[in-house]
């Protein structure tokens, strides 16, 4: 009689874990595809579209090829301390073994649950988040870079920024090993994605000044359906982290959906009381989109108070740097032009540093068994001022590696392309550079703006 499970293959948990991927994948195409098309010029939303894709598809490809193991493999030793857990061995993971053996992480073995469903799996569900994460920055650098530098910016980033902070932080590298926790991308997504994105729309440059100035999204619908995807789809974010379908995964989807409810109402509430008095739609967006950030760091080690209290406090915190930090010092030199610093940067920070407040102890991962105690997050609220701390080196260090790595990585893709569209191409848009438009007209004209070719 033949068998389709192996004896260590639960179907239960493997499901859940495909189920919670194709949610975050969804997230990224069409969520995010759809949420910026509905955000930007109706000239830059094919670009939009096509950029969100392909480093979707880009990632992909890399993932498989070296950057998983990078971020989960065992550990290069490239010197004492620190740099002994820094990165993992490059190499693929698409043959049989890689496909279809007992995933594992080599360097959490005997610190969680043997998990219960296969190497692919664990891939394909990794895969979701680092994809989305350069798909989250390109809402920084939206009308104006380059696609061929984007083709070549979104690989190099993944492989060297993406893949140092996954290990350190979830590949049991060196933050991991001192205590510090990010359960599902504040730090390793979020604050990285915002960080990124800020440096990178200051190399790049500002939009043309004329598109800086008209900010009307094209179609708040296309912005709600996105949105709505984004808010829905981050259950598969946060309630696949566990690894298995368990009390603690159905308490983060629970908690992500507290946390992001009262985020939504807070900047609801701020817009309200601010000169304008007036509930805006897309203010509820920023809103959910903090809420949804700051609860991913801490969904499955905080309980529901924790949860309302990161979403609260976040938005109230993300609200006025929205609104006032924005226009002050660097942030008002720098055209980020959806944001991101703010809704994933700054909000994926509190997140992380709340994480340290509020994780409840009595809010288990997994449980014990025998003489091992079950695996839990103490936070200051339940005695452990310390986890703040951990919490904090974590942040300094996704804060400033990102930066720097980010501005060196243009710097280098700058060797090879121009980094933005020229002026005349830029004036035009989605013609000029795919040759198409989201809502063709009968005088629109496959050809290129006469003065410069198209990078």
């Amino acid at each position: 009689m033949l068998n389709p499970y192996p004896a260590w293959l639960s179907p239960g948990d493997n499901a859940w874990q495909l189920l919670a991927a194709t949610l975050v994948g969804l997230m990224s195409i069409p969520g995010i595809a759809v949420l910026y098309g509905g955000l930007v010029h109706k000239k830059w939303v094919v670009n939009t579209m096509t950029m969100a894709f392909t480093a979707f598809a880009s990632v992909l490809i890399v993932w498989v090829l070296w950057s998983f193991k990078m971020s989960f493999g065992a550990p290069i030793h490239l010197g004492p301390g620190f740099f002994s857990q820094l990165i993992g061995h490059p190499g693929p993971v698409i043959d049989h073994l890689g496909e279809q053996a007992q995933a594992s992480i080599p360097l959490l073995n005997g610190s969680m649950p043997q998990f219960r469903f296969p190497s692919s799996t664990l891939v394909y569900f990794q895969f979701v988040f680092a994809a989305i994460t350069p798909l989250l920055f390109l809402g920084s650098v939206l009308g104006r870079m380059s696609f061929k530098a984007w083709a070549i910016f979104v690989p190099l980033w993944t492989t060297f920024i993406y893949s140092v902070n996954a290990f350190l932080i979830w590949g049991g590298g060196y933050f991991a090993g001192k205590g510090a926790v990010d359960y599902s991308g504040g730090y390793v997504i979020h604050l990285a994605a915002g960080v990124s994105g800020f440096v990178a729309a200051a190399v790049i440059g500002p939009r043309l000044k004329r598109d800086r100035e008209t900010t009307t999204p094209t179609n708040l619908l296309l912005v709600a359906v996105g949105a709505g995807i984004l808010w829905l789809g981050w259950n598969g974010f946060n309630g696949g982290d566990p690894y298995f379908a368990g009390a603690d995964a159905a308490s983060a989807v629970l908690n992500t959906n507290l946390a992001t409810a009262a985020a939504l109402l807070t900047w609801l509430f701020m817009d309200m009381w601010s000169k304008h008095h007036k509930p805006a739609f897309l203010g509820a967006v920023n809103g959910m989109i903090v809420g949804l950030v700051g609860i991913t760091p801490a969904a499955g080690f905080v309980n529901g108070w924790g949860a309302l209290a990161i979403g609260v406090i976040g938005s109230f915190v993300v609200w006025f740097a929205f609104n006032k930090l924005s226009t002050k010092w660097i942030f008002a030199k720098v055209d980020d032009a959806l944001g991101v610093v703010y809704t994933h940067g700054i909000a994926g920070l509190m997140g992380g540093l709340m994480t340290g407040l509020f994780a409840d102890p009595k809010m288990i991962v997994y449980l014990g068994s025998g003489k091992t105690a079950a695996s839990s997050v103490k936070g200051l609220l339940y005695g452990h001022p310390w986890q703040v701390v951990l919490q904090l080196e974590a942040a300094l260090w996704v804060i400033v590696f990102s930066g720097i790595g980010t501005f060196i990585l243009l710097k280098i893709v700058k060797i090879f392309v121009p980094l933005r569209f020229p002026d005349d191409v830029l004036q035009i848009g989605d013609l000029a550079i795919h040759g198409e438009q989201v809502e063709p007209t009968e005088t629109a004209h496959r050809v290129l703006p006469a003065a410069s070719g198209v990078d």
